[in-house]
């Protein structure tokens, strides 16, 4: 005895294999396996007065570096002025998705700044508005505290393209890294 309901699973166990009858397996070497990561791009500098066009970020004056490392604050956030608090708001909940990432970890504070600069202007080049820069927690500091993210706090309040920054989710570094919104190239441009 055959019924409705076995005869409309048949029918749609047909159409399934139909549908699917040219599909091959997946093999090991396709298969991804979460989201994959986003390569910081290169700066494209040829020609020495493109090099001097590099950004500059200056040092932080010793007084901020103490109020930063004394400061209780774990979490970094910014927004430049006229920007409106739900944009900063979109960017701390993560709606604006990461074109690319820098990770600094393990560089010295003159390093950290080379890279710094020559991926914003890398970035800017390539029209990306939301990046995401890793500068950890500070954990191989020491008593002086989180020397890397302290000067990138910092170097991102200075530069006039930054729009707003904030503590990353923590699936994306957390207070190790944080989420850098900049301003629209083609918008300023127009």
């Amino acid at each position: 005895m055959t019924t409705k309901k076995t005869t409309e699973t048949e029918a749609e166990n047909n159409l399934f294999r139909n549908a699917v009858a040219d599909a091959s397996p997946i093999t090991a070497s396709d298969r991804h396996h979460g989201r994959p990561k986003a390569k910081p791009p290169k700066p494209q500098q040829s020609r020495p007065e493109e090099q001097e066009g590099m950004m500059e970020l200056p040092d932080p004056s010793p007084d901020w570096l103490h109020d930063f490392n004394t400061s209780t604050i774990d979490e970094l956030s910014y927004r430049s002025n006229g920007v409106q608090p739900s944009v900063l708001r979109k960017l701390r909940r993560g709606q604006f998705p990461s074109e690319a990432e820098l990770d600094l970890h393990g560089y010295t504070v003159a390093t950290a700044r080379t890279e710094l600069s020559q991926f914003l202007l890398a970035c800017l080049k390539n029209d990306m508005r939301c990046i995401r820069v890793i500068h950890g927690k500070g954990h191989g500091s020491g008593n002086r505290g989180p020397v890397i993210k302290s000067h990138v706090d910092y170097w991102l309040r200075q530069h006039h393209e930054v729009m707003a920054f904030c503590s990353a989710k923590s699936h994306d570094g957390g207070t190790g890294a944080v989420y850098v919104l900049l301003r629209n190239a083609k918008k300023m441009a127009s």
